[in-house]
């Protein structure tokens, strides 16, 4: 089983996190079970491009692919 770093904090009435390696893309949940489940479904999310990754506008296809157009 892989490891994956994630950062969360307590605001308010949720608790909200993040995957470390996708800071941008941030959950939140009412418990920490419910943060985790979230957090998993985004990384599987993530990792099947079904939400692409854009990183200072830019489309993560174009940048794979060596297109400079900023």
């Amino acid at each position: 089983m892989r490891r994956i770093k994630y950062t969360f904090w307590q605001d308010a009435q949720f608790l909200i996190g993040y995957l470390n390696d996708y800071p941008d893309y941030q959950t939140q949940a009412y418990s920490k079970d419910e943060l985790l489940e979230n957090l998993r479904d985004l990384l599987s999310d993530l990792e099947s491009n079904q939400i692409p990754f854009n990183e200072y506008g830019n489309d993560i296809l174009s940048l794979l692919s060596g297109d400079q157009q900023h």
